[in-house]
């Protein structure tokens, strides 16, 4: 037998999430308040804008508590269509709209607003689809075969693709990953047989693997059969050995190694860092804070994420209704690759992919897809029921 629990309002406020947040944002805040002190930013307010961004993020959060589980499970393929929408947009815009940067076409120049980037959306919409691809699956497939798992691998690998497509075509390589580890967690969570989920995981890391051994050992291999030029393995070979490439794709790498070791234990204080990185308050935000803030300040910020995760964790887990459960797992497979490979990549353990600090990097967009994929894990917990005397308890 069980009986619903009634809960006020405020009970059902996540408000361990919202002190979380709100620690990020001065963790933030401080961070790019020194990294715009650098010559290159001299005149940009980029604190102000960032404050800007988290008040629309939080605004974002209300808007997603409007609707419950069971109204995102409905509008998850038009949430997918419209990001699809977008991403189909920005590969055919004018120049004038969507302007190239850095060799990739991934976002949208509006008047009066900036630059949306459609990819960082993208993310959270598809969490949306396959938690219902997942979800529906196992309704209507209540017993599990081989045959039930391959077309559930089947459905998701259909509507993960065309995503994943439009994004390597811009190309997005940082996104692009993000939505592949995404999938991943979804996958391993989904209930899929392990003679499925082994072999093609351990296909994909041998795929990855002799790739990476052909760029290091027979890069002309790749060039003579793939048509791969030499100098796209540059971020490969500045990651193995960036001191032999530190004037061209190493510098960035060269000098956040220098940065985040010569801050030692304390760091050099705030805003007396001096080494020099290119758009440290975006990407390498972490280096600025190695270095004024040293191995305490890191290991601080650090565990501000294990706790964040943990937290989206244990969320994930009350949650009994699978469709939420899956939405959370999508969004701690997001934040948990996104914190891995952006602080790995300072500090010479990843390759540089250009993938933000979630809720520290400077940047409207990433800010605001990650308060949405939030405001998803805001509204699963919200609108969770409690009950008594449950079948769990006995």
């Amino acid at each position: 037998m069980q009986m619903e629990t009634r809960q006020r309002f405020s009970d059902k406020i996540d408000w361990g999430l919202i002190f979380l947040l709100f620690l990020f944002f001065i963790v933030s805040t401080i961070a790019i308040s020194s990294a715009q002190q650098t010559g290159q930013y001299a005149g940009y307010n980029f604190v102000l804008r960032q404050a800007f961004w988290y008040v629309v993020g939080f605004i974002l959060i209300g808007f997603a508590l409007l609707f419950d589980p069971d109204q995102y499970k409905r509008l998850a393929w038009y949430a997918y269509g419209f990001g699809i929408f977008l991403l189909g947009v920005l590969a055919v815009a004018p120049a004038s709209i969507a302007p190239e940067r850095n060799g990739a076409k991934s976002w949208f120049e509006l008047p009066g607003i900036g630059s949306i980037q459609p990819s960082e959306f993208m993310k959270t919409f598809l969490i949306l689809a396959i938690a219902r691809v997942i979800s529906s699956h196992h309704e209507n497939n209540p017993k599990k075969t081989l045959k039930t798992d391959f077309m559930l691998l089947v459905k998701i690998g259909v509507v993960t693709m065309i995503p994943l497509g439009l994004i390597m075509l811009q190309p997005d390589l940082g996104t692009s990953l993000v939505i592949i580890a995404i999938v991943s967690g979804l996958i391993l969570v989904s209930g899929i047989t392990w003679k499925l989920i082994v072999p093609i995981f351990t296909g994909v890391a041998a795929i990855g693997t002799s790739i990476l051994a052909l760029v290091v050992y027979a890069p002309q291999l790749l060039e003579k059969y793939l048509g791969v030029k030499q100098y796209q393995f540059g971020r490969i070979y500045s990651w193995l050995d960036p001191y032999n490439y530190q004037k061209e794709e190493g510098y960035h790498l060269v000098n956040s190694l220098k940065a985040i070791g010569s801050g030692q234990v304390i760091g050099k204080g705030y805003q007396d860092k001096q080494v020099y990185i290119p758009e440290n308050h975006t990407d390498f935000i972490f280096s600025v804070i190695g270095e004024e803030f040293g191995f305490i300040g890191a290991s601080i910020v650090i565990s501000l994420f294990f706790l964040l995760i943990y937290h989206l964790t244990k969320t994930a887990l009350d949650i009994k209704e699978p469709f939420s459960a899956y939405v959370c797992a999508g969004v701690i497979s997001m934040i948990t690759f996104h914190v891995f490979q952006n602080i790995g990549m300072t500090i010479q353990l990843l390759p540089i992919t250009g993938i933000p600090l979630p809720f520290i990097s400077y940047g409207g967009s990433a800010l605001m897809g990650n308060m949405l994929a939030l405001g998803l894990v805001f509204s699963m917990r919200f609108y969770h029921k409690n009950y008594m005397f449950s079948s769990d308890d006995s």
